[in-house]
């Protein structure tokens, strides 16, 4: 039965007009405006900041390359802190308003350091002995850290807000289109993301090696503040959702409880004496019998001290549900695949060294031609790469393999997930080997010590591994975002969303140590690091060669990791566990592709 006051409130409401419902398609520009820019300023700063920092700073690029790690590693872990502060305190609206004035501030403060000589290392004197070149001090590196800073704990808060909060403003139970507005969105959501992310990669890069610093860090700047005022400009239209309980807090108490339990004895499978705490609608009674020390944290020893008379837990940090415990179960068993995809994001964090390749490089279309593409840019054939899989493999690959087949037909996560390292493997090697011809190259032309001179080799020779990158990350990133979601309760989506961004985080702070041990370990008895400041004295070809072999570790590791995991969830779900895998049905696909009566009817019917 409706409440009378508020049905006589809402009639009133209606005949006079005082309100407008909030949320809704209108909210969209704001929302989505605030994350293309946002991407398109924060992307737009990193494919060049190797040169800015060797260039103005007078970094050498081992030191210039930890430093872009660590950059890395914190704007991919500050939104798992921006998630857990928008979930339980500030809520989604406040945690973007905020992020946004710090990105703006950070863009700000970076652009003043290419605005003021005093805030940067002095130019070189080349009337002082030895081409004097002075270092940066303390406080100005004090000023370039806090700008990176900021820009991070800006993407901390967005990133993972944004498409939660575009979702609040659509979601509508009682619309009977409520799931195709709501799929709408995350199209145009993340098709706006990829524009942005190549308008970064081209436009803003294009612009930093042109027109310079000044102008090239601007215009991220101005931007920024343009994503920033047109988000809270829309601030009376938003719906604003209630703070709840994290979910991380959920799985901390459920660590905690199994701790301050761990002396009590579990019951064995007759023994009714003792129960599990869960909740009434629950359908997990009891948990599972693996990583039994985690179930003493839902056993229930005292009934009466322990839960109220409402049914809930009196100390949550001491009694937990079933369903938590299970969801703890669930990460914990997933970690062993979510660390395979660490190696591949080391390899793609590798763009550094790629750039200055580039730059030593004929980076023009033709041999006649005069247009050269910016040496950041390259980064766009990954993007190119990753979107024309996803479009290639749902409109292509899966209609031509199932005609083959005779029957609906996809290729399993877990095998897209291995073929996805795998690739990545193919992409250091194929980088050391191209690598290897553009030192040579260098070397026969006398450029031994003139790391500046641009060698006589096409810059597109770099193209194949970008692509191999691309395709990595379509078939790993993607596959573990989808092994995560299908194989974790839906109350843990969230966590599902935030694993691949640790991983990446988690990858830039190893690839720092790899390369700090290489830079070290090589650099011993006076001889040239492997990573050295000079491109064509150093051998950047044997740091990829270290990687490829990592990578290759890798794959065995993750075939290991498969299949221990044992069945998946649909697997199960479906009753295909023990019929024929999805693994096996591929090379019978490509068995009959072979059979020209079968390729016949294909091109017949398309």
């Amino acid at each position: 039965m409706e409440n009378p006051t508020n049905e006589t409130e809402a009639k009133q409401i209606q005949l006079n007009g005082e309100k407008k419902p909030k949320g809704g398609i209108i909210t969209m520009p704001f929302i989505i405006a605030n994350e293309a820019f946002e991407k398109v300023a924060s992307y737009g700063l990193l494919p060049n900041m190797i040169m800015y920092l060797i260039r103005d700073y007078r970094f050498g690029v081992a030191k210039g390359t930890n430093v872009l790690f660590m950059w890395s590693a914190a704007t991919n872990f500050t939104p798992l802190l921006g998630a857990f502060l928008s979930d339980s305190y500030l809520g989604r609206f406040l945690t973007i308003a905020i992020a946004s004035l710090s990105s703006f501030l950070g863009m700000v403060l970076l652009w003043l350091t290419a605005m003021l000589p005093q805030v940067k290392p002095s130019p070189c004197d080349p009337t002082a002995a030895g081409n004097h070149c002075g270092s940066a001090t303390a406080s100005q590196l004090a000023l370039l850290y806090t700008a990176f800073a900021l820009i991070s704990i800006g993407s901390g808060g967005i990133r993972p807000c944004s498409l939660a909060f575009g979702a609040d403003q659509l979601d509508n139970k009682e619309n009977p289109k409520n799931e195709r507005v709501l799929e709408s969105f995350f199209g145009w959501y993340y098709a706006s993301s990829a524009v942005a992310v190549l308008i970064a990669f081209t436009g803003i890069v294009y612009i930093q090696e042109h027109l310079g610093w000044r102008i090239g860090f601007g215009v991220p700047a101005v931007l920024m503040l343009i994503a920033a005022f047109l988000f809270v400009l829309a601030f009376p239209l938003y719906v604003r959702r209630n703070v709840s309980k994290s979910l991380f807090t959920g799985l901390a108490q459920v660590v905690v409880a199994a701790y301050v339990n761990r002396k009590l004895s579990l019951p064995n499978q007759q023994d009714s004496s003792i129960t599990y705490y869960h909740m009434k609608d629950s359908e997990l009674k009891a948990p599972s019998h693996k990583l039994r020390f985690l179930n003493k944290a839902c056993l229930i020893s005292n009934r009466e001290e322990e839960i109220g008379s409402d049914g809930f837990a009196l100390k949550p940090w001491r009694l937990c549900t079933t369903d938590k415990v299970e969801e703890l179960k669930a990460l914990i068993k997933v970690i062993p695949i979510w660390s395979t995809g660490i190696m591949m994001s080391i390899n793609t964090s590798q763009s550094s060294f790629q750039l200055l390749q580039a730059t030593s490089m004929d980076r023009r279309l033709s041999r006649h031609g005069s247009f050269q593409v910016p040496a950041g840019s390259f980064g766009m054939f990954t993007i190119i790469a990753l979107a024309m899989w996803v479009v290639l493999y749902d409109r292509a690959v899966i209609p031509l393999a199932s005609k083959i087949r005779g029957r609906p037909f996809r290729l399993s996560v877990k095998l897209r997930m291995g073929l996805g390292l795998f690739m990545s493997f193919l992409a250091m090697a194929i980088s050391a080997m191209v690598e290897t011809l553009r030192r040579k190259k260098a070397l026969s032309q006398g450029y031994a010590n003139n790391a500046n001179a641009i060698v006589d080799i096409s810059a597109m020779w770099l193209v194949p591994q970008y692509v191999l990158h691309g395709l990595a990350e379509a078939l790993t990133a993607i596959g573990q975002t989808e092994f995560f979601y299908t194989e974790f309760p839906k109350s843990m989506s969230s966590i599902a969303a935030s694993l691949f961004g640790l991983g990446m985080a988690v990858a830039s702070l190893l690839a720092s140590v790899i390369l700090n041990a290489v830079n070290e370990l090589t650099s011993r008895n006076g001889e040239d690091s492997w990573v050295s400041d000079n491109i064509n004295k150093g051998h950047y070809n044997y740091y990829y060669w270290l990687l490829a072999i990592m990578s290759f570790i890798n794959v065995i590791y993750y075939m290991i990791c498969s299949w221990s995991y044992g069945p998946l969830v649909d697997q199960v779900r479906n009753g295909r566990v023990n019929g024929v895998r999805e693994e096996e049905e591929l090379l019978d696909i490509v068995r009959k592709g072979f059979e020209k009566e079968d390729l016949r009817g294909v091109v017949k019917t398309n």
